[in-house]
């Protein structure tokens, strides 16, 4: 028997063969998702293929989420003509406009499971491997042969491993972390390999906290982020994984080509400045910062602890700038509902969206004008996402919320 890391033992089940990194194999995808942006390409490219039928409907899943509700009365037709398609073929696991982010979606209706491969046509479904799956993006035209097919060639990728050991500080979240394994490993440091994630601080992370570890794992580059599944992931997908699963785990001698060692216990909140994620500093050292808007949301951090983080900061106050916060969900804006997170961000003044992207992927609401600058709880700051002229900062919630009290960027702690 050959020592095997997470994604190897993942892609010698599904090719059905002994597979070692660098290896190209022909792999069964368990599930394949792609949303209302990428599924009109596949569907074009699947219907140009001549298939008739997609392969099980049953493991397809389509959310509408980025441009959501329909912009422009082409967006509008198009999305009509998908729902048109999935009706058609038979797609059960359809989230209308309003049901969250694709990202979101998949998890909480327990798709993404221990040792599975999730495909989904968008960058961040590496999202997936927080609970132990091989979660990794393709492209439209991949995503068609998935649709016909089931399967797709992969090049087994070599996997770095990232050790983070101590406890996280006040006002010090998954996010900051995140953001400091990316400063540290560079944004090309992880092309085309899977990390894993190991150690206390990963251990002690909740679900929430692990989905914003690994879907950020594309801006360094990686296949893939997986944490290996512990008892917290079990109790997430219990009553809810939709199938049986087996975990699966990195064998003791397995091969890295990378160990990156990160100690946790003296990271502050940190802050990824204008114009490349892994451009990483510690907050103090951006303190001042003016910001004209604040936007909380996405699939990195629009989950209910991230609600409850900003909350916690807003309490009491009012924004000084435009702050937009965006559930990643239809059940996390529920819960902020029932829990009265909701009503005290309202009532410091922010703006509340519709569960969906919003501005992150930029064009079609909560863009920033010509030299503005907004501070973002998103995965991405390239020049142009969110506005042509315009700079981004991104940040954990905390942070976010209190640089949208003081307009400037801030350390919540010093709040």
């Amino acid at each position: 028997m050959i020592s095997q890391t997470i994604s190897e033992k993942i892609f010698s089940r599904t090719a059905d063969r002994e597979s070692k990194a660098n290896d190209f194999v022909m792999a069964d995808v368990d599930y394949a998702m792609a949303h209302d942006g990428t599924s009109i390409l596949a569907v074009r490219a699947f219907r140009n293929m001549g298939v008739g039928k997609v392969w099980d409907p049953a493991h397809i899943v389509i959310p509408f989420d980025h441009l959501a509700p329909a912009n422009t009365d082409l967006t509008a037709g198009l999305q009509k003509d998908i729902r048109s398609w999935i009706k058609e073929q038979g797609i059960e696991n359809f989230y209308e406009v309003g049901e969250g982010i694709c990202h979101q979606v998949l998890p909480e209706n327990g798709f993404a499971m221990p040792g599975k491969l999730v495909v989904g046509a968008d960058s961040h479904s590496c999202t997936y491997g927080a609970f132990g799956a091989f979660g990794t993006g393709v492209g439209a035209t991949d995503m068609a042969e998935i649709f016909a097919a089931g399967k797709l060639w992969f090049k087994v990728p070599e996997s770095i491993k990232v050790i983070a050991e101590g406890k996280l500080g006040n006002h010090v979240y998954a996010k900051d972390l995140t953001l400091k394994v990316i400063g540290t490993v560079g944004a090309a440091g992880a092309t085309y390999k899977a990390a894993e994630f190991y150690g206390s601080t990963i251990r002690e992370m909740s679900m929430s906290g692990r989905m914003t570890l690994c879907n950020m794992a594309i801006e360094m580059g990686g296949k893939a982020g997986i944490v290996p599944p512990d008892e917290t992931t079990f109790q997430f997908l219990k009553g809810r994984a939709v199938a049986d699963y087996e975990p699966v785990y990195a064998d003791e001698e397995a091969e890295y080509s990378a160990t990156y060692h990160i100690d946790t216990v003296d990271i502050e909140p940190q802050v990824a400045c204008p114009h490349q994620v892994d451009n990483v500093h510690d907050v103090s050292e951006v303190s001042g910062t003016h910001v004209d808007q604040v936007f909380i949301g996405t699939c990195t951090n629009g989950r209910l602890e991230d609600l409850e983080a900003a909350a916690a900061v807003l309490k009491g106050e009012t924004v000084a700038v435009r702050t937009i916060v965006i559930p990643a969900s239809r059940a996390t804006l529920m819960e902020a509902i029932r829990n009265g997170t909701a009503e005290t961000l309202l009532e410091a003044g922010i703006t509340l969206g519709t569960p969906g992207c919003g501005p992150c992927l930029g064009g079609h609401m909560g863009v920033i004008g010509e030299g503005e600058v907004c501070i973002s709880t998103a995965n991405r700051n390239f020049k142009g996402r969110m506005g042509q002229g315009g700079s981004i900062y991104l940040a954990s919630p905390a942070t976010a919320a209190a640089s949208a009290i003081m307009g400037e960027i801030t350390d919540p702690r010093e709040l």
